[in-house]
């Protein structure tokens, strides 16, 4: 259940279904992120936390000053906070673990394949793949590239969403071209497959 409503709410802030909330989240995503560009993690993490403990602090000296001239006793400004129970229940760690685990190992497996060379072709698009990604990286640093895919994440999936038909069409006359140059290359270069006695092993 928590995991539903924890995909809900992602899937309404990237498709802008409450644009203050969406706003806010790549905002603060974005000024995080360009923080983390110009100084390190342990300075981001140290004044994002000092200013934190500032303004709680803050608060609460302005309510006790309050509840002092107005001679009530409204209790701890945060009572309401402390009192939430923000222990990970064991069961959810566990299925976060289980999934984890289970992508760590299709992806180890999916490498053992590329990188052994079990379909040639298969391989020859990943060698092309990593090609393309040391120009990429002669361009921008990780960071930089983490700040792009954090705008992405909130503009294409809008963007498929309104114009889905369209990409669509044009995505599938892609994969089709692919798919052709792909079965000549196959046809051309035998040990670009597995063969069928192979398979049955």
């Amino acid at each position: 259940m928590g995991s539903d409503a924890n995909a809900v709410t992602m899937e309404s802030l990237i498709y802008w279904r409450s644009p203050a909330r969406s706003g806010a989240a790549l905002g603060a995503g974005l000024a995080l992120l360009i923080a983390l560009a110009c100084c390190s993690v342990v300075s981001v993490l140290a004044y994002a936390s000092l200013l934190a403990l500032s303004a709680a602090v803050a608060f609460r000296i302005y309510k006790n000053v309050l509840q002092a001239v107005q001679k009530t006793n409204e209790g701890h400004p945060f009572k309401w906070l402390l009192e939430q129970d923000i222990s990970v229940p064991a069961e959810r760690a566990q299925s976060l673990a289980a999934a984890a685990t289970a992508h760590l190992n299709a992806a180890a497996s999916e490498l053992r394949r590329l990188f052994l060379v079990e379909d040639l072709v298969d391989s020859l698009k990943f060698g092309v793949l990593l090609w393309c990604l040391t120009y990429v990286g002669a361009c921008f640093n990780g960071i930089t590239l983490i700040i792009l895919g954090w705008i992405a994440l909130f503009t294409l999936p809008k963007a498929y969403e309104m114009n889905k038909a369209q990409v669509d069409a044009n995505l599938e006359l892609a994969r089709g071209k692919i798919n052709e140059i792909s079965a000549k290359v196959r046809a051309a270069v035998p040990l670009g497959r597995k063969s069928e006695s192979e398979k049955d092993k």
